[in-house]
């Protein structure tokens, strides 16, 4: 039986942990909120984010760090995009080299544009990391529902390890070593669900989605190229996988916070709602800028900025989209590299 610790106590991370505790391995899971830790260690449930999920007697849910990290082979950072810095400061005395650093967030860093294998390399330096990402809501996951999901290491031995610690009957995982693709799947495709929450939002019909989902895969291999990304990564689980199930569920944060702008909610009307965080919002002031630092042309991701940063309306967002100058769709696709 080896130690693994889940760093981050919401619904994302409740899940792994009892995942990783279905395959007998000892788990424990860490969150800086006490009245957390009192709740799910008295009643074995997390009623705020995995409600009506049992925790087993023995998954130890702790506030302690040191307790917590100390002889983990494996460490998830299960914390939102924009944390990821500080709390691999509040890890760092406890981390040991050899133990492996695997990030399920999907963002960008706001200020900085850096991936978050970045953001913890600099942080964490000496550390192997891997990114687990793909088409998974926690929802499904704790309740044992079939999900595949991606394991993406340079180095695949670790990819390996990952998966081997993860892939249950329930779970089946990849091995992938495209870490900037996965990556980027991950964070770009949440812009593109809040736009397609906004569709939905604006009573516009399956067409719509239809079209935003096609184009918006095509926008996210873009920009994943032209940061360096395997171009194919972007037609797999962390690409049109993970496209698909955030755009069409209404487990998706992203979505319900586009439907409730295209209601004419204010943001942060929308976020009092949604009451999480919603990483599609930060993702697209990030992507944005990064893109017209880049001259990449990603006219979805101007358009929800133009929504959430400009106050434009959205109605009148999607006209822009609809009539901009004329396009060639296939020579597009092969002059920007994308499945080639």
């Amino acid at each position: 039986m080896n130690k693994m610790c889940v760093i981050g106590a919401g619904s994302w991370g409740s899940a792994l942990a009892l995942s990783l505790y279905n395959n007998k391995h000892k788990v424990y899971m860490w969150t800086r909120d006490i009245e957390q830790v009192e709740e799910i260690n008295k009643t074995r449930e997390n009623s705020k984010f995995l409600p009506e999920v049992i925790f087993p007697k023995d998954l130890i849910v702790s506030n302690d760090l040191k307790e917590v990290i100390e002889d983990s082979e494996i460490i998830v950072l299960a914390v939102p995009s924009q944390a990821i810095r500080s709390v691999c400061k509040q890890i760092k005395p406890f981390v040991g080299d050899n133990q492996i650093l695997v990030d399920v967030a999907k963002g960008l860093e706001r200020g900085t544009g850096l991936r978050l294998s970045d953001v913890v390399k600099e942080e964490l330096p000496n550390n192997p990391y891997v990114v687990l990402s793909g088409p998974s809501h926690a929802e499904e996951v704790s309740r044992l529902m079939p999900t595949t999901l991606v394991s993406a290491c340079e180095n695949i031995e670790y990819a390996q390890r990952v998966q081997e610690a993860f892939m249950s009957p329930y779970l089946r995982v990849y091995t992938n070593p495209d870490i900037i693709g996965v990556e980027l799947g991950g964070a770009l495709k949440n812009i593109i669900a809040f736009g397609a929450g906004m569709c939905d939002g604006l009573g516009y019909g399956d067409n719509t989605k239809a079209a935003l989902m096609t184009r918006g895969i095509v926008e996210i291999g873009r920009l994943g190229v032209a940061m360096g990304a395997n171009a194919n990564t972007f037609t797999g689980l962390s690409g049109i996988g993970d496209l698909i199930v955030t755009c069409t569920s209404m487990h998706s944060r992203n979505r319900r916070a586009g439907i409730l702008m295209g209601q004419g909610k204010s943001l942060q009307e929308t976020l009092d709602e949604v009451e999480m965080v919603v990483e599609g919002i930060t993702a697209t002031e990030v992507a944005y800028k990064v893109s017209r630092d880049l001259k990449i042309d990603m006219p979805i991701t101007k358009a929800i900025y133009s929504v959430l940063y400009e106050g434009a309306n959205p109605n009148e967002a999607v006209q822009n989209l609809m009539t901009r100058s004329k396009k060639h769709e296939m020579e597009e696709v092969v002059n920007n590299g994308l499945f080639k």
